[in-house]
């Protein structure tokens, strides 16, 4: 559901160091929608375009792919504050391969494609804050990707209790499994272990 409302806080802080001015920071804002998700909805399906990306101030938000056998695999996990977006999708034009789906009611801040493109061929300051969390998000997947083939499976649980304890809290087992890369068994067990050692 969208609703109509401006001067979020939460686009506020996150432009805050970008150097706008006033006027730019007022553009910014009324680029911005606010949008409400219920849990189980989905923000982008497989198959489709992706014509915006959001801005996640309350709730979460997992992102899946479809394996071989047919199984659901998580592929990230959205927290407060995080950009809800598939990057290649969006800046290439091209449907996303995965599912984005509100594991629980979530409320987003929704920019489109083209008012992205007005903001970032005209402000400065807009077009480097894209530049850092395009950044940002890359190295957090390459992070991952390497995880995957250089720690144990115990590392990688333990590795995400520290630095997304949200994550934890918030996630399925079955989910934090498939993101590891685990079965729930053995994700069970490591569990086990860190708590009696």
């Amino acid at each position: 559901m969208v609703l109509r409302v401006q001067n979020s806080p939460l686009i506020q802080r996150i432009f805050a160091d970008s150097k706008l001015t006033p006027t730019e920071q007022e553009q910014v804002q009324n680029a911005f929608t606010q949008t409400e998700f219920k849990k189980g909805d989905y923000l982008y399906r497989a198959g489709q375009s992706v014509n915006q990306y959001y801005f996640l101030e309350k709730g979460f938000v997992r992102s899946y792919g479809i394996d071989y056998n047919g199984n659901e695999i998580t592929t990230q996990f959205f927290l407060p504050e995080d950009i809800v977006i598939d990057w290649m999708a969006f800046m290439m034009k091209i449907p996303t391969q995965e599912n984005f789906i509100a594991t629980q009611n979530s409320i987003c801040w929704t920019i489109t494609y083209i008012q992205f493109q007005e903001l970032f061929h005209s402000i400065q300051g807009f077009r480097e804050s894209g530049r850092e969390r395009l950044t940002q998000c890359y190295f957090k997947l390459k992070q991952h990707n390497l995880s995957m083939i250089s720690r144990s499976a115990k590392d990688r649980y333990t590795h995400l209790l520290k630095e997304y304890p949200e994550i934890i809290q918030n996630a399925s087992l079955k989910h934090i499994a498939t993101y590891l890369g685990i079965t729930d068994t053995s994700l069970s067990r490591i569990r086990k272990e860190i708590v009696t050692t």
